[in-house]
């Protein structure tokens, strides 16, 4: 027999690996998805420009300069001024702030209306179901885009926090039905009949057992849905149904190529909020396919 010379014997159960949970395995498969860390990176960066934008520019993307109209790039103005004299680097910049702050915050008010009622309408069932669903029906018969642009006009003043409110409460159905179709098919799960059997509350249940088990349909749909509330909101300010100038959005900075003169002439007036618009588009889609995969294994495309 060899000697160990005095060195302990390894115990079997610490040769045998601690199984890795959920989450662990999930964040694993994420991160051997290429596009979903280059949208990552991508986030991450225009995150980072919109956040130090006063340190990036010196110039007030409100404040126009009618000596400095429509101005070509120059060491002064980096991509020139629009039609006002504004500078086009600054409102670009300080235009990510809020195409970003207003796609998260419109999805996340659109996820805790869409949560709530999926969840009542799923766990509960019955009448409740049948009045939430009708509900969604009805909004989701109505076109979006008319049912936006009428509740904008009967307004008399357009804030950030009243079209995030408008665009929540014309996108709610879409993950309502998500999350209520994922409870039904939890209802009758014998955890769940479990935790019944044992006088467990409703409140406990939907939220110790049910939203445990719906977090990955959730993440992925409210990462996607941050993308199409950027759309809506670039789309809505182009038409001029958006915030209102001269709030700097990428929307309104493409607006104001309608204008034939600036589209041909001054390409670096639109082309750049363009851009912008499609990489954080790409970047969260990249996202949420990386943890539509993570989350769901099955989908993984190889």
């Amino acid at each position: 027999m060899q000697a160990n010379h005095g060195r302990p014997t390894p115990s079997v159960s610490s040769q045998i690996k601690k199984p890795k949970s959920p989450f662990q395995l999930a964040l694993q498969r994420f991160l051997k998805n290429k596009l979903a860390i280059l949208g990552v990176i991508a986030m991450v960066l225009i995150v980072l420009a919109a956040v130090f934008a006063p340190q990036l520019t010196s110039h007030d993307p409100t404040k126009g300069d009618l000596l400095m109209v429509e101005k070509p790039p120059s060491s002064e103005h980096i991509l020139g001024t629009d039609s006002s004299g504004r500078d086009n680097f600054a409102r670009i910049l300080y235009g990510a702030r809020i195409s970003l702050t207003v796609g998260f915050s419109a999805m996340l008010f659109t996820l805790v209306i869409g949560v709530i009622l999926g969840a009542i309408s799923g766990y509960y069932g019955g009448t409740v179901d049948n009045i939430i669903m009708r509900l969604a029906d009805l909004v989701l018969a109505l076109p979006f885009l008319v049912l936006a642009l009428t509740i904008i006009a009967l307004l008399e003043k357009i804030t950030i926090s009243i079209f995030v409110f408008v665009i929540a409460i014309t996108t709610w159905p879409t993950l309502t039905r998500i999350v209520r179709g994922t409870f039904l098919s939890l209802r009758e799960q014998e955890f769940v009949l479990g935790a019944r059997a044992i006088g467990a509350s409703d409140f406990r249940i939907i939220f110790k057992h049910f939203i445990p088990n719906a977090i990955g349909p959730i993440i992925v749909n409210a990462t996607l849905m941050m993308a199409t509330m950027i759309i809506i909101e670039s789309g809505l300010s182009f038409i001029g149904m958006g915030i209102p100038q001269p709030t700097p959005t990428w929307g309104n900075m493409i607006s104001e190529a309608q204008n034939i003169r600036i589209l041909r002439d001054h390409p670096e007036a639109w082309i750049p909020p363009g851009v912008g618009i499609l990489v954080t588009v790409l970047a969260i889609n990249f996202i949420g396919d990386g943890l539509r995969d993570a989350f769901d294994p099955k989908s993984n495309r190889r």
